[in-house]
């Protein structure tokens, strides 16, 4: 895929780099990006099968997402509580989420959803974290939570984990997860709007 097409030839050890720093050299250095697409592509194509139920539409929304990646790699900004895999993660989700629309109305039909495929969608009530999730705001209100209810966050709405996959990783019960994202969202909201004067 992507990363085939991309080669490097240098003497330093890129894998003592982080992505973060490569992401800040990529634009001076072009051939650096290779090796994000190579650490992130596996994971991403995951979570992308898991939104398109289509390899090849996949494979698409991850080489938007990469693109999209590099255009704005000078708008990426290290913050507390945040990671380049959640930076990552929230443009797949946008760019799959956006093809996936696309391909029902191209259909003219709604797609009807699996159980898990909807809980990897966020509900009416979290929408203003989705809407927000690239926004500086965020994540410095997310750095402000307690960690617990900011790592259940950012699980579910940034790395777009379902909460059957958050009880598993997190040995919890899926109502235990779903009481932590809750109280998750409220805590949230408060903090965002404290500190944005809402």
């Amino acid at each position: 895929m992507l990363a085939n097409t991309m080669s490097f030839s240098t003497a330093e050890d890129v894998d003592a780099i982080s992505d973060a720093d490569i992401l800040a050299r990529c634009r001076r250095e072009p051939e650096l990006f290779t090796f994000l697409v190579r650490r992130y592509e596996a994971a991403l194509l995951r979570r992308a099968n898991k939104i398109l139920f289509s390899h090849e539409d996949a494979e698409e929304a991850v080489q938007d997402a990469f693109t999209k990646m590099y255009l704005y790699a000078d708008k990426y900004q290290e913050q507390p509580g945040a990671t380049f895999s959640s930076w990552a993660y929230t443009i797949l989700n946008r760019v799959a989420y956006t093809k996936y629309r696309a391909r029902t109305i191209e259909h003219g039909k709604r797609v009807e959803l699996l159980s898990e495929h909807y809980e990897s969608l966020p509900d009416a009530r979290a929408e203003f974290l989705e809407d927000l999730s690239i926004r500086d705001e965020v994540i410095v209100a997310l750095a402000k939570l307690p960690e617990t209810a900011a790592k259940i966050l950012r699980l579910q709405f940034i790395e777009g984990k379902s909460q059957e996959e958050i009880a598993a990783s997190e040995n919890l019960s899926i109502p235990a997860v779903k009481t932590r994202v809750h109280r998750a969202k409220r805590l949230f909201k408060q903090v965002y709007d404290k500190q944005n004067d809402l």
